[in-house]
């Protein structure tokens, strides 16, 4: 079943059909099948003009719009804008993926923005954010030739559920043009080994169709003793990878391999030190036997990283001073994950890397930001 829907947010005179008004107190239920999670921060105006889906928009706060829908490939498109005031709104779906951050408009400045998701729960979920955030309209219609790119790692890649961490792959959606959906299997703590143990890529394989791509990143974990994780660089771990390869490839799909970002560790002249060692070249070897797409996004985080310098790279990572975030009300201090702007510029340098190797035809569905 084929579901499309098409929202007119905001108060005011009812739209013309084919579009569902939505107004601040028009809540979710099952049977309407969409609606607001909550309207406590929710609010609406009208501003008189002649066009109803730019005149009339909800001021979502912090609030989260659902949709129920078949398992799919979405294209959504968000119209954000208002007659008489600048906006600035942050978009995201499923569990925290970015879609639309902090786009702004100016007063009388209405902007489209589209990308696709990925529902494999039956529901997609929107949350808005911002300084000044604005919903005009909301279009939610199947995507008939999608491609995904599914990501298999670790608790760098994932979709972490706990502000402000951030893997790279919860950020990369911000990087894609509509017609390409990320589906995030990354997992933390997951090795080459366990991930595949655990089912994780068997899950993926059953799902994967020719064209779509298989993007892999392991190494932090495959470098600790337990047996459950444990490779040998040289050995299991290309050993592993090349079970990723070579089953994307049987099912007509693109495998990719990314070498481990690095950990932020710097010497004292002011250059990264390796934590990874083999397990950096035993990938890059396996990409040249099976001739697969590498990229280096150890070397790439290694160049950022030292631009930025030992102190400013802190900013990238999850490190916070007491009271700063409300989930770590005693601070932190983490040099292996990130929270969002550093997620947000390691999935960059992603992307980076797909425009350099000209991975065809991905490459022409990356946004120029």
């Amino acid at each position: 079943m084929t579901v499309t829907y098409k929202f007119d947010f905001g108060i005011g005179p009812a739209p013309d059909s084919p579009y569902i008004q939505v107004l601040p107190d028009t809540l979710y239920n099952e049977t309407a099948g969409y609606g607001f999670e909550g309207n406590k921060r929710i609010s609406s105006r009208f501003r008189e003009e002649a066009d109803r889906l730019r005149s009339a928009f909800c001021i979502p706060l912090d609030a989260v719009f659902k949709a129920d829908l078949p398992n799919g490939c979405y294209t959504v498109t968000a119209t954000i804008g208002d007659a008489i005031a600048p906006t600035s709104t942050t978009l995201k779906y499923g569990p925290g993926r970015i879609a639309v951050y902090k786009a702004v408009t100016s007063a009388g400045q209405y902007a489209v923005h589209s990308f696709t998701a990925k529902v494999t729960d039956g529901q997609l979920r929107l949350a808005f954010s911002g300084a000044a955030p604005r919903i005009n309209a909301l279009e939610i219609a199947a995507a008939k030739q999608a491609t995904t790119i599914y990501l298999a790692g670790d608790s760098t890649v994932t979709d972490q559920e706990t502000f402000p961490y951030a893997g790279w792959g919860q950020m990369l959606p911000l990087y894609l043009k509509a017609d390409v959906a990320v589906d995030n299997h990354a997992k933390s703590g997951r090795s080459s080994r366990s991930f595949i143990d655990e089912g994780r890529l068997a899950a993926i394989l059953e799902q994967i169709k020719p064209n779509d791509y298989l993007w892999i990143q392991f190494g932090h974990n495959d470098q600790k003793p337990d047996k459950e994780r444990a490779t040998e660089p040289f050995g299991s771990y290309k050993e592993k990878l090349a079970v990723y390869v070579e089953e994307a490839r049987a099912r007509g799909a693109i495998p990719v391999l990314v070498t481990p970002v690095h950990r932020r560790k710097f010497d004292g002249g002011g250059r990264i030190i390796d934590t990874h060692g083999d397990y950096l070249l035993g990938m890059k070897q396996l990409a040249a036997e099976l001739d697969v797409p590498l990229i280096d996004l150890a070397a790439k985080s290694k160049a950022l990283y030292e631009q930025l310098g030992d102190e400013p790279s802190k900013a990238l990572f999850m490190w916070a001073y007491p009271g700063e975030f409300i989930h770590f009300p005693e601070g932190a201090q983490d040099d292996t994950h990130f929270q969002e702007l550093g997620a947000i510029q390691i999935a960059g340098l992603v992307a980076e890397g797909v425009r350099e190797l000209a991975l065809s035809p991905l490459h022409l569905y990356l946004r120029g930001l």
